[in-house]
């Protein structure tokens, strides 16, 4: 973890915690979207001021994308630990299963704040707005690579369309986050993981 000033000078911002600001940061975007997001809503969640968030971060703009890499990096993330299944099968179970579990919790904001970032971001916020579109877009090309591995190794048949298929699963897991930030239970999501693996091809 890294501190940010110092508070043994006058006149200097009071040593901070990076880590643990960019996790308050994370959670004000994740609850009111870029744009319902203002600065000092961010300052007062990460209990610093202007001048450090700027030092410390850059502008709003490069600040929600670290928060973006954050939320991808937690240890609850389910996306990239899941392509590391030895099946299609389990790949598409962990990613289900895990969605239905981390996007209901009630310990933070539900959904995905990659999705939700993407559906709700203004004209003002192209550039915010594409950087999610392409992090979507490269998952689903990592997924689309593992499917296409699961065909070589005859784990999956080979009539499989991967590419239909990965944009069939990333399709439901979007449709998940919608329904979790729409007040969608676990149990309720559980339940369209399961009916979505019926039709997984094995």
């Amino acid at each position: 973890m890294s501190a940010v000033g110092s508070s043994s000078h006058v006149g200097r911002p009071r040593a901070f915690d990076m880590d643990t600001a960019l996790e308050k940061a994370l959670e004000v975007f994740w609850r009111k979207g870029y744009d319902g997001t203002s600065l000092s809503d961010l300052t007062e969640a990460m209990g610093i001021n202007k001048p450090s968030l700027y030092a410390a971060f850059g502008n709003k703009e490069q600040l929600f994308l670290k928060a973006i890499e954050l939320y991808e990096s937690r240890p609850c993330a389910f996306f990239l630990p899941a392509l590391e299944k030895p099946t299609a099968y389990q790949v598409a179970e962990h990613m289900l299963y895990g969605a239905a579990m981390t996007m209901a919790d009630q310990a933070h904001p539900q959904g995905c704040v990659v999705v939700q970032g993407a559906l709700s971001c203004s004209e003002a916020a192209a550039v915010v707005k594409e950087a999610l579109i392409n992090r979507r877009l490269e998952g689903q090309q990592k997924l689309l690579e593992r499917f296409e591995r699961a065909k070589t190794e005859g784990d999956l048949p080979a009539s499989v369309d991967a590419e239909t298929l990965a944009q069939y699963l990333g399709t439901v897991l979007q449709g998940m986050a919608i329904q979790a930030n729409n007040g969608a239970t676990s149990e309720q999501l559980r339940k369209v993981a399961e009916m979505t693996l019926l039709a997984f091809p094995r």
